[in-house]
């Protein structure tokens, strides 16, 4: 099943109920992780994930709360054998930045960790989804990470038989998306298949209100959001280049997501509930996250 975890909600301090910031997305037999903040791996054996199955770490930026749980992560997976090709991505500067910070702690590395700066770019491509990355406006260089599933297309034989057609190699084709001539019909993808659409997730933390959390956004199935401040403090969100919980609502409201879901709350707030109502003014359809929370996806 493929499910969104929150193991950490908090923003820069933790308090007894959030951990600073990660998030998982299990999908299709390998996790991705969007951040990694300090006491990730406590809160992954309180949320039962084993650390084996990690393929991706997406780094939003450099600020301590959102990448201090590394270190430990990456010796806990050379203690147990990890036996993947854990990849690394992050603003420029994280190829440096994350050997830096394994030469300080001395451990016996028995597997390859590539890490990569990214731009404004397709991050990430396989088969069965894409990820990408805009920069956002923040006090240090920060990205937003979209996870977006590819379509699933397959013949629908029963559109097959009504017309007259059967099996054979040119399906390949017209799966892929060419119109191919059988006999003396053009036959398309829209003729013979069925079209499941991919979903599409969105991470955005760490950032004042911009026209790239917007863009990034567009069309998201959920989008995950900050929302370090309530509305009354929208002076020091603008100030300290954060979001408060409307902010994110317009985000969600303007990119035409579906589904929004607020986390990274300033510890200031011991109930987020005054937050999810103000977001909700704006956009309908928004829960708050808590630790250990999980979300079908």
């Amino acid at each position: 099943m493929n499910e969104i975890i929150f193991l950490g909600t908090s923003s820069m301090a933790p308090t007894k109920d959030r951990n600073q910031p990660s998030v998982l997305l299990r999908h299709g037999g390998e996790i991705h992780m969007f951040d990694c903040g300090e006491g990730t791996q406590k809160q992954m054996k309180h949320a039962k994930v084993g650390p084996a199955k990690i393929k991706n770490i997406y780094i939003s930026h450099w600020h301590g709360d959102h990448v201090i749980g590394l270190p430990g992560l990456i010796q806990t997976l050379a203690a147990g054998e990890y036996s993947g090709n854990l990849s690394v991505f992050g603003p420029e500067g994280t190829e440096k930045k994350l050997r830096q910070l394994l030469d300080v702690f001395p451990f016996e590395n028995t597997f390859e960790i590539t890490a990569r700066d990214i731009k404004n770019e397709k991050v990430l491509e396989t088969r069965d989804y894409v990820v990408h990355a805009k920069e956002l406006r923040h006090s240090v260089k920060c990205f937003g990470y979209s996870f977006t599933e590819k379509d699933k297309v397959r013949i629908n034989t029963e559109k097959l038989k009504a017309l007259g057609l059967s099996e054979g190699p040119y399906l390949k084709e017209v799966i892929a998306g060419k119109d191919v001539k059988v006999g003396t019909k053009i036959v398309s993808q829209k003729d013979i298949c069925t079209i499941k659409k991919g979903r599409k997730l969105t991470y955005i933390t760490d950032t004042a209100l911009c026209n790239e959390a917007i863009e990034l956004a567009e069309g998201s199935d959920i989008l995950i959001c900050e929302a370090t401040f309530g509305s009354a403090l929208k002076e020091k969100a603008e100030e300290r280049l954060h979001l408060t919980s409307m902010d994110a609502a317009r985000i969600a409201l303007e990119s035409r997501s579906k589904k929004l879901i607020l986390f990274h709350f300033s510890q200031r707030y011991e109930s987020v509930s005054e937050l999810e109502e103000e977001a909700k003014e704006i956009f309908p359809n928004t829960f708050s996250a808590y630790d250990l929370m999980k979300v079908r996806f």
